[in-house]
């Protein structure tokens, strides 16, 4: 019964980012043609997603509502504490680094705080907060319009903005990351400014924790066409991180509770 829930899971996460044929499905979950249609017959019924010929759709309007701000705060805290001492292991004096949106990025900005010769370019209001004061590091607040749920800035200003930069480091969160499709998000506006930042970066690296891998449960996508790392909890379980490890594009880092790091 398990094998079976996980299958179903899979194929709602795959149908959520994109339209997906019966062939592609098997592909993707290594199972034959007969069981993927009685899947997608049993997920029909139940309201999970739309059939179409040769394939299935997502349901109209199967997303969760966006976590308030206060929810990530408190969200696997300690999981983003080491993910963000191990991020901070990846940054050389004298960089200019990106630190995107979101509680992660902002635990990883206080890592940073002591440096004594750093850049750092955000649009992360809480990263703001954290590094005003520091004597070591430069900082360059990224304009537009302030997205109060998660304190950070986006819109046509702060692309403007990215477009007269070059970022040695991106370090990005995201709400789901999933390794065919890319990373999740609640709008528009936060998936395209992602898009740009990952445009002027030498080296990308996404920082999740572990309930965020595999996760697709928003309606925008940034995609990852490129080299990238994900960083993630040593929590994490191998079933999750497989389809991350499969791609020659990403180098998996598991971050453990004290702050040591293994590579694959």
């Amino acid at each position: 019964m398990k094998k079976t829930i996980e299958r179903h899971q899979a194929i709602l996460e795959f149908v959520r980012a994109r339209d997906a044929s019966v062939e592609e499905l098997c592909a993707a979950l290594d199972v034959s043609e007969a069981t993927i249609r009685r899947d997608l017959t049993v997920l029909a019924k139940q309201r999970r997603l739309v059939r179409t010929y040769g394939g299935a759709t997502a349901q109209v309007g199967i997303h969760e509502p966006e976590a308030s701000l206060e929810e990530r705060k408190g969200a696997q805290r300690e999981q983003k504490e080491a993910i963000a001492q191990a991020a901070a292991a990846h940054v050389r004096e004298g960089a200019t680094v990106l630190l995107d949106g979101g509680t992660t990025c902002a635990a990883l900005a206080r890592h940073l705080a002591t440096r004594a010769d750093l850049h750092v370019v955000t649009n992360n209001l809480l990263a703001v907060m954290a590094l005003a004061n520091a004597p070591g590091v430069r900082l360059t607040l990224i304009g537009g319009e302030l997205r109060s749920s998660s304190m950070s800035t986006l819109g046509p200003i702060a692309e403007l903005t990215l477009g007269r930069l070059t970022i040695d480091a991106a370090f990005l969160g995201a709400d789901g990351v999933v390794a065919q499709f890319g990373l999740c998000e609640a709008s528009a506006q936060q998936a395209w400014l992602k898009e740009c930042i990952i445009a002027r970066a030498a080296e990308v690296i996404v920082l999740a924790d572990s309930t965020k891998l595999g996760r697709a449960r928003q309606q925008h996508w940034t995609p990852l066409l490129r080299d990238w790392r994900l960083l993630t909890s040593a929590l994490a379980d191998e079933a999750s991180l497989a389809p991350f490890r499969e791609r020659d594009e990403v180098t998996v880092e598991l971050a453990g509770a004290i702050g040591v790091s293994a590579i694959s």
